[in-house]
């Protein structure tokens, strides 16, 4: 029997909530590490533990006494752990601690910190990734007494969640164990990525951008380099840009996630490549899936796994769920293992390739870690952090809606509160996600759970342009903006409202960076919403080409060329040009410290809605970039959710 009444899940998800991430197996393949990560309530902190985990008995244990630790991983020898601790600038660095015992000790003292590690296969080394910033300024300097302008000389002189760059640029650094010495093994102008030891220790792969047009172009390369320092070697000739990569056993070989594609990127859509430097890439995937990729330095790339039996273990997406997956190098051909109904979000594989841990959410929790079986194809359940909360606060339903329009399948998710009764009559809110090649999963989304579980029915579409859908479809988007990306939408709304349960007068859109680009499109071509939630838009493709962190790289390409050549283009595919047409109530959400879509887009919206006599408010949120929604001050991702739901209240 309950003894309590269920409630709908709130904003204070945000504090009651544990969350999982950075899963690595010990290479007994008995434990594994991870992080478990909270909010403090006392100090308004993110607090992240490392924990051990026991597979056999599914229980853990603190293991690391900082309480902002991150990112551990054992090495090969299992015999040490190494894992991120911010030294008292906020930096991290890397500490080790002996799986026997003992106390961690700091291993790095480098300026600007380290954004990623990799272990050598021998155990005495770790190669990182750090700033090198020619105008840095000595620790002791007096800002105040002494203050010094900031010379931009490139393009990419800023970035969303890293702030001012200037000429700082990320490179590849190895450090030893046991004396702590380090060597630079490489420099130039350019930005240095993801290294990765070869199994015999000669090499370190990484990723990096090194053509003369890296400031205006998103490709990438993979170079191989001497572990001992020396010139790299570029071996990924072919390829356009490279996500992911990992070593063959013998290595003689790579294994990567990359295209060929010079307008899409691979965390977009990404094909399996085996790579050498002595002849072109071979590609191994199709569209059937999208192997995942992360963006260093704010996030690492999921684990691969080149097994001796020369497949390559390895999670991947496909319409919106995710699978773990398993490709032949031989045949090419691709099994699903695991998977479905669900995103994974890291993975870690033991060194006998036969089982791996991963970090499953879906729409009725947050992450958990589960168990994978590489060979019976079995997944079981390692943790239950959050089963308290949501037996408290039960989830939205989830069902899933398709139409066909110009040739596409236009996929939607429908959340349904959890005391759905289809005779009664609910309000409906559209959701539209960022990207634009982003997509919606089938995962726990909080703002659509509050919504959902506030009574109201939360549409997500999945338009033409959304990754997870195969090339083509990611393609449909560019030089397109709302055109046919806008059309799927609507019709997916079209369908929605002739459910009996849709009361289509009381109906509301939302959406965040391209999702407030399109929000913002939407209500300025239909006048059938009754109120609007436009979260860091983008509304002048003009200016934002000049002012984002990725104005000319990625405007160019999404846009169909500069801003001197297509200007007119810019100004018939920006949502400011239509504002007179808007009757819509807008409340506008923006970070003050956006880089991606600066804040001066909002502050173009919201005067020109103003002057014209609109309903329109402005909430701005001070110190917060373009991501702060996942990583940001607690206090102000909780302003963000409830002035959602308020606004939505007042006017559905």
């Amino acid at each position: 029997m309950r003894l309590f009444m269920s409630k709908p899940i709130t904003s204070q998800l945000i504090y009651e909530v544990t969350n999982v991430s950075s899963p690595s197996f010990a290479p007994n393949g008995t434990h594994a590490v991870y992080v478990e990560s909270k909010i403090n309530r006392k100090t308004m902190q993110n607090e992240s533990h490392v924990m051990l985990l026991d597979i056999r008995a599914r229980s853990s244990e603190t293991y690391t006494s900082g309480n902002k630790d991150s990112s551990p991983h054992f090495s090969p020898s299992g015999k040490v752990l190494a894992f991120f601790r911010p030294d008292f600038d906020g930096r991290n660095q890397i500490w080790t601690m002996a799986t026997s015992g003992g106390e961690a000790k700091q291993l790095t003292c480098v300026p600007d910190g380290v954004t990623e590690f990799s272990w050598s296969p021998d155990s005495t080394k770790l190669a990182f990734i750090s700033d090198v910033d020619p105008d840095r300024l000595p620790s002791n300097h007096d800002h105040k007494k002494d203050p010094q302008v900031r010379i931009a000389r490139r393009i990419t002189y800023r970035a969303d969640g890293l702030g001012w760059r200037g000429s700082s640029r990320r490179h590849l650094f190895v450090v030893e164990i046991t004396n702590h010495s380090i060597i630079q093994l490489t420099s130039g102008d350019w930005d240095d990525a993801s290294p990765r030891w070869s199994h015999d220790g000669v090499n370190i792969a990484f990723i990096s951008a090194r053509k003369l047009e890296n400031d205006i172009s998103r490709q990438t390369e993979v170079y191989v380099i001497a572990s001992s320092g020396g010139s790299p070697m570029e071996w990924s000739a072919g390829l356009h840009t490279v996500g992911s990569i990992t070593w063959s056993p013998y290595s003689n070989q790579l294994a990567v996630i990359g295209t060929e594609d010079p307008e899409i990127q691979a965390y977009s859509q990404g094909y399996f490549y085996i790579i050498n430097p002595k002849s072109f890439p071979v590609k191994l995937t199709n569209d059937n899936i999208k192997p995942a990729v992360g963006l260093p330095p704010l996030s690492s790339s999921p684990d691969i796994k080149w097994n001796d039996q020369d497949e390559l273990l390895f999670i991947a997406d496909n319409r919106g769920e995710s699978f773990v997956c398993k490709t032949s190098i031989e045949t090419k051909e691709t099994e699903i293992l695991v998977g479905g109904e669900s995103q994974l979000t890291d993975i870690s594989i033991d060194p006998t390739g036969n089982s791996a841990v991963v970090v499953r959410t879906s729409p009725h929790t947050v992450g958990e870690l589960y168990l994978v079986g590489i060979k019976d194809k079995s997944l079981i359940p390692l943790t239950n952090l959050n089963e308290a909360y949501f037996g408290n606060h039960p989830p939205a339903q989830m069902i899933k809606k398709t139409l066909c329009r110009e040739g596409m399948q236009i996929e939607s998710r429908l959340l349904l509160p959890p005391d759905f009764n289809k005779t009664n009559k609910y309000p409906l809110i559209v959701d539209i996600h960022g990207g634009p090649n982003a997509a919606f999963f089938d995962n726990f989304n909080p703002l659509q759970q509050i919504l959902a579980t506030a009574g109201y029915l939360v549409l997500c579409v999945n338009p033409r342009g959304s990754a997870t859908y195969g090339l083509e479809f990611v393609r449909a988007v560019l030089r397109d903006w709302g055109g046919e990306d806008f059309k799927d939408i609507m019709a997916s709304v079209d369908m929605v409202c002739e459910l009996p349960y849709v009361d289509s007068s009381r109906l509301g859109v939302t959406g965040y960076s391209y999702g407030g680009f399109m929000t913002s499109w939407v209500i300025g071509h239909d006048n059938r919403f009754k109120a609007s939630v436009v979260g860091a838009p983008c509304i002048d493709l003009a200016s934002m080409y000049g002012t984002s962190d990725i104005g000319v790289p990625f405007g160019e390409l999404q846009w169909g060329g500069t801003r001197q050549d297509k200007l007119q283009t810019f100004i018939e595919h920006s949502p400011i040009t239509y504002v007179d047409q808007i009757d819509t109530p807008v409340l506008l959400l923006h970070g003050e410290s956006d880089h991606r879509c600066p804040i001066e887009q909002s502050e173009q919206f919201f005067v020109s809605l103003k002057r014209m006599g609109k309903e329109v408010e402005f909430v701005r949120f001070p110190g917060s970039s373009h991501g702060f929604l996942r990583g940001g001050h607690p206090i102000l991702r909780e302003e963000y959710l409830n002035r959602i739901l308020n606004w939505f209240n007042k006017l559905l």
